[in-house]
């Protein structure tokens, strides 16, 4: 295993960027030709790819998996995905692909890949095997083509400009070894020196125990943060199209947000509560165990030194860092005189929170009443039904949290001088909560208010 004798960077590039690489060999990749290796990228699929091989990360759109899944015309769809990735070859033929031979390498692993669909389709029609497992397996292998696809081509362009190059299939295409994650990730960097060649790494990695199984789609961080911990990198890099600021530059205007340069791991998962994740919370945290920074940096603007984010940065001023939120949640209030001096009271919401694999963000109690904030997407009907049943009265209603985050915001005032910008803009807080730590005060606010709600703190409490 290589050891860190230098400063080894492992760092990621996400699939906006890599749809732009002609930028990112510019700004990123050979920025500063001396000092090209030593650095071990690991890559995204290129923009929409995963998105047409699974489904829509945002919208829930369905891809080639649902298709699969529904034992639908699958392999049209994989047949047009292909020459869609023979296009994006096509278009990086100017900075050096080779585009027969990447052609070749993706259309030999599609119509592979049909095959082995088509193959698990008649054990699926058999019915001798657990339909679950068969489809996590259906669904890893789409998810590996993408990544496949990006890094042979990123180490085909650099080693065409002239670069020692590496292409790291972690995927485990056509190998039977039963390998876990990490014991594939050692074997696969084994016999590499990457102080000696450009390393391009695939998102995906094959594992016995499934690395889509408990991450899903946040499988290209966690392999990213595996690779930094296990080859002991001295720091992890994420490489986005954007900065990461004080407040959505398209919600409180581009003139006032501002980038953040240093926060720590408590932020990150302060904001990765609220989906604005500077990085997957699972992924996050073997690197702050291991004492390992993230520098969170916006791939067009190079000399931007972007965001440290480290285990012990505390501002050295108190101070709000960031402004963020979510308009996609719902409140779950649960009314009952029975809680009042009831030990133990709030056990049976969670057991079934547990049940259905529900997570809250914020919870809000008082003697008779709690407030559950959990993403909209959760509050099934079923879940609603039984708790509807074990409780006295249970509502729900859609609205949106606005949060006020950073290292160091514990100062008397601050939350009169929250408050205060929320109803100078006619902002009722529906509800409010804040621990002990002061890294994050939380305002539960009406959904059509989310935008200005934000605006408002920004204004107050970032300039």
């Amino acid at each position: 295993m290589i050891m860190n004798k230098y400063n080894l960077r492992v760092e990621k590039i996400g699939g906006t960027s890599m749809s732009r690489f002609p930028e990112i060999i510019d700004n990123v990749i050979l920025r500063k030709k001396d000092d090209c290796y030593g650095r071990i990228f690991v890559v995204s699929a290129y923009a929409g790819v995963t998105n047409e091989l699974l489904e829509h990360k945002k919208s829930n759109k369905p891809g080639i998996y649902k298709l699969f899944e529904e034992q639908e015309n699958y392999p049209i769809r994989m047949l047009a995905l292909r020459d869609h990735l023979f296009e994006l070859n096509a278009g990086f033929k100017d900075v050096g692909l080779e585009v027969e031979k990447a052609n070749d390498f993706i259309g030999d692993r599609i119509d592979l890949a049909i095959n082995i669909l088509r193959s698990m389709d008649n054990v699926l029609a058999s019915g001798y095997v657990t339909r679950h497992e068969l489809l996590l397996a259906a669904r890893e292998l789409l998810a590996s083509l993408g990544e496949m696809h990006s890094a042979y081509n990123s180490a085909n362009i650099l080693k065409n400009k002239g670069y020692n190059t590496n292409f790291v299939d972690l995927s485990g295409w056509e190998d039977g070894r039963q390998l876990t994650i990490d014991d594939r990730i050692r074997n696969s960097f084994e016999n590499i020196d990457p102080y000696a060649t450009m390393c391009f790494a695939t998102g995906y990695t094959k594992g016995t125990e499934g690395i889509m199984r408990e991450f899903d789609r946040g499988y290209s961080e966690v392999t990213f943060s595996k690779i930094a911990v296990l080859l002991h990198a001295s720091e992890a890099i994420i490489h986005k199209e954007y900065h990461l600021c004080s407040g959505d530059p398209l919600i409180v205007g581009e003139e006032d947000a501002h980038p953040v340069c240093n926060t720590n791991y408590d932020v990150a998962d302060q904001l990765a509560d609220v989906g604005m994740e500077a990085i997957h919370p699972k992924a996050s945290k073997p690197l702050e165990i291991n004492s390992i920074p993230i520098r969170v940096k916006n791939a067009f603007d190079p000399d931007h030194p972007g965001t440290l984010i480290t285990m012990d940065f505390i501002a050295p001023e108190s101070k709000v860092e960031i402004v963020t939120g979510s308009n996609a949640v719902a409140c779950l209030e649960i009314h009952d005189t029975r809680m009042v001096g009831e030990v133990g009271f709030d056990l049976g919401i969670m057991e079934i929170f547990a049940k259905y694999g529900v997570s809250y963000i914020s919870k809000v109690t008082n003697a008779n009443t709690i407030d559950l904030i959990i993403l909209e997407k959760d509050c099934s009907p079923h879940l609603i039904a039984e708790l509807s049943d074990k409780f006295e009265h249970v509502s729900t209603a859609r609205l949106a949290i606005v949060c006020a985050i950073g290292s160091n915001i514990g100062q008397p005032g601050i939350m009169a001088k929250a408050a205060t910008a929320l109803a100078k803009d006619n902002i009722n807080i529906l509800a409010v909560s804040q621990t002990s730590r002061q890294t994050n005060m939380q305002f539960i606010v009406e959904r059509d208010q989310f935008a200005q709600a934000q605006r408002s703190l920004h204004s107050a409490l970032c300039m």
